[in-house]
């Protein structure tokens, strides 16, 4: 009987003490340290996000930025593939440099985003899975972002005439009707300045979501994470 009396009582105990230790790492995380560390990392995240998006050919080089085009687009480049490659190669290349241009209007947002974090956020980090902190920031931000460069995307590839050069390449072809539906065999400079948007959008959270996933332990360690 006192075996089980001493068993019951570690139990107990042990538990006590993780529960104290779970309370501790959540209290912590939600002070203004634990703020400031969460608010760093994440802030780390969109600095390396924001490089990536200002230099051109590492734009083109990122798989987390390739992963994040929209279904429709790439169904548009799979067709562009079987009558013109080098077009494919040249509209990657006119958002790449689209995306230049959206840093200066994307960065502030997400900076503010991260600067309201409050402790309810904080506290749903913690007790997530790894990647909370860029889905929060993603909810917060996403629809925004992609109503802010949007203008000037299609700004870009206006210039650029990309929109015209697939025009003309597909033309004389039911492919785009295809796709698009209701016999539509043009695209507009509208739809793919928005599926553009959505790419660099996406794409920018796929890099945030990276550097948490892959920094978490080091930097998110002291909250218990």
């Amino acid at each position: 009987m006192k075996k089980y009396i001493i068993a019951a009582a570690f139990v107990i105990g042990t538990g006590a003490v993780i529960n104290t230790t779970m309370h501790s790492c959540t209290t912590l995380a939600t002070t203004d340290l634990g703020l400031s560390i969460i608010k760093k990392f994440l802030l780390n995240g969109i600095d390396k996000g924001m490089g990536i998006y200002s230099n051109k050919d590492a734009f083109l080089q990122n798989n987390l930025v390739d992963k994040a085009l929209p279904k429709q687009l790439r169904e548009i480049n799979t067709m562009l593939e079987k009558v013109s490659p080098s077009l494919v190669a040249k509209e990657r290349e006119y958002i790449a440099q689209a995306a230049s241009y959206t840093v200066n209007i994307s960065k502030p947002i997400l900076q503010n985003a991260v600067n309201s974090l409050n402790a309810q956020d904080v506290t749903r980090i913690i007790q997530g899975e790894k990647g909370t902190a860029t889905k929060i920031l993603k909810e917060k931000t996403s629809q925004q972002l992609i109503a802010a460069i949007a203008p000037k995307v299609d700004e870009q590839l206006n210039q650029y005439g990309i929109v015209k050069t697939i025009n003309t390449a597909l033309s004389g072809s039911n492919l785009l009707g295809n796709l698009l539906g209701g016999g539509n065999n043009n695209l507009n400079a509208g739809g793919l300045s928005q599926m553009a948007s959505e790419q660099l959008v996406n794409g920018l959270f796929n890099i945030i979501e990276d550097y948490e996933i892959q920094n978490s332990k080091s930097l998110l360690g002291p909250l218990g994470k």
